[in-house]
């Protein structure tokens, strides 16, 4: 998007608080720096496994809400209503399952060294193609994820006025340098400074925007009015709520499976951190809530755009003063550098480690580890840069969309393997092929325009179709198909890899 006028109080203030973040990732390489350096995965990905309850708060805060959560919910409600709001409730299920789930995760992999969560298939099944499923699954899921950060960059700098993509280049390039040297330490640190910024700029705008406007009666009225011209409504209609429900319901099965929640969740200190986390991140899920009313709040103060991704930034400079409105839109962009660090770091973890690593006839040493793992980093993000600079911003959306779907699939091997060593690593992996080929279809099927899928039920089973998101059967598939073959690989006495994982480290 482009901008004929450009808002030069806005743009000073914003590059004033994009220098200063960038001064704080580079610190963060000499913050809790150990005395032998890190040059460890350990220590350059998962700083060491040290961080208390408040960064752990923040880093898992700022990786999972993100530049593009600002942009996209506000923008799901401007265009869809209602149906857009369904990324509450599923946050609020996520932390709930975190709790139940990550603390154990945390345990034994930190019992065993482990630094992502293929790491922890590996060691628990034996055997390396499922290993590989896994980890190529997080990085396929990973890299539109990271595409999506540049793409709220590039709204908040074209809502600016600022022409050409040299800007976002740029940002990218002082990502990629403090990434580098830093490792996870650097987002922890921009993490904390993100935070205050988001949360002054949410409520400054859901105190003062609803006020000018006439109150948050007013505010749904106006938005009900302008949805109604294109058929939404400000309340889910009758045929939305089996489709909304499995979108929150499978979403949050997902949140928890990407690579970069399992990156700031295993560079927690303890288990009892990763407990507190869960107890306490439902604060973010309060503050999803009020950015997702920007949309309405747009829509009654008569923001009028085609494209949905620039509506909050336009409803900042047209209702806040420009160096209000520079602050906020700083803010936006600071939180696509937190998140698009951590992933780029988690999918550069899972290549080492599970890629690379796996196939190596020989053990890497961790300088050596290290080392790969920072030029994997930067790959990843220039390919994400790439990936945007040339190709439409609705690529990214729609490989997002199969994100969601794909990530889903490694709950059976991940969570139920936490849990239980009951299914039979093949049967894991035929199941894991049977809810990607699945899933994928069903949003190919939709043109990839969106992930809730009609799914028609046979006649045995009374019929009827059932909208519903596509990631929740292709998971029903790939579990059955798990479990049936579980039983005949077990009766035809097929070799089921070695558990080299201590039991008593599933024993809290």
């Amino acid at each position: 998007m482009q901008i004929a006028s450009l808002h030069t109080t806005a743009l000073v203030v914003f590059c004033f608080f994009f220098a200063l973040v960038t001064v704080a990732g580079f610190w963060a390489a000499r913050w809790r720096r150990p005395l032998k350096g890190m040059d460890s995965l350990e220590e350059w990905g998962l700083a060491g496994r040290g961080f208390g309850t408040w960064v752990t708060w923040f880093l898992i805060g700022g990786d999972l809400y993100t530049a593009y959560t600002v942009i996209a919910v506000p923008a799901a409600l401007y265009g869809a209503g209602a149906m857009g709001f369904f990324a509450v409730p599923y946050a609020v299920v996520a932390y709930p399952y975190m709790m139940v789930v990550l603390p154990r995760l945390w345990q034994v992999c930190h019992r065993h060294g482990y630094i992502t969560f293929a790491d922890f298939v590996s060691g628990r099944y034996g055997n390396r193609w499922l290993t590989v499923a896994i980890a190529v699954t997080g990085i396929l899921a990973l890299m539109p994820y990271i595409a999506l950060q540049l793409v709220g960059m590039r709204v908040v700098i074209g809502a600016l006025g600022v022409t050409g993509e040299w800007p976002l280049a740029a940002a990218f390039v002082i990502l990629a340098a403090y990434t580098y040297s830093s490792g996870l330490r650097a987002p922890a640190v921009i993490a904390i400074v993100k935070d205050v910024m988001l949360y002054g700029m949410v409520l400054a705008a859901l105190i003062i925007l609803p006020w000018k406007l006439g109150g948050y009666a007013r505010v749904f009225e106006l938005a009900n009015n302008a949805l109604a011209a294109h058929g939404a409504t400000v309340y889910l209609k009758q045929g939305q709520f089996l489709g909304y429900s499995t979108l929150a319901i499978g979403s949050a099965v997902a949140l928890m499976l990407y690579p970069h929640t399992a990156t700031a969740v295993l560079s927690a200190k303890s288990a009892n951190t990763v407990r507190r986390n869960a107890a306490m991140l439902p604060a973010y899920s309060f503050l999803l809530g009020m950015i997702a009313l920007l949309g309405y709040v747009a829509l009654a103060a008569g923001v009028v755009t085609k494209d949905t991704s620039s509506v909050v930034p336009l409803l900042f400079l047209k209702m806040f003063p420009e160096w209000f409105a520079g602050f906020c839109l700083a803010a936006v962009a600071v939180g696509a550098l937190v998140p698009a660090a951590i992933m780029s770091i988690a999918a550069s973890n899972l290549f080492t480690r599970n890629l690379w690593g796996e196939f190596l006839k020989r053990k890497m040493l961790p300088s050596e580890e290290s080392a790969m793992a920072k030029i994997v980093s930067l790959v990843v993000k220039f390919g994400a840069l790439v990936f945007v600079l040339q190709l439409p911003a609705p690529y990214a959306i729609e490989m997002q969309l199969l994100g969601g779907i794909w990530i889903g699939q490694i709950f059976p091997a991940v969570v139920c393997g936490v849990f239980t060593r009951w299914f039979h690593p093949w049967a894991l992996l035929v199941g894991w092929a049977a809810g990607m080929a699945s899933g994928t279809g069903m949003a190919v099927a939709m043109g990839l325009k969106s992930s809730v899928y009609p799914l028609h039920a046979p006649g045995f089973l009374g019929g009827g179709v059932y909208a519903m998101y596509a990631a929740v059967p292709a998971l029903v598939l790939n579990l059955v198909v798990s479990a049936a073959l579980t039983l005949v690989f077990r009766a035809a006495k097929v070799g089921e890899g070695t558990d080299v994982t201590d039991a008593a480290a599933y024993v809290e």
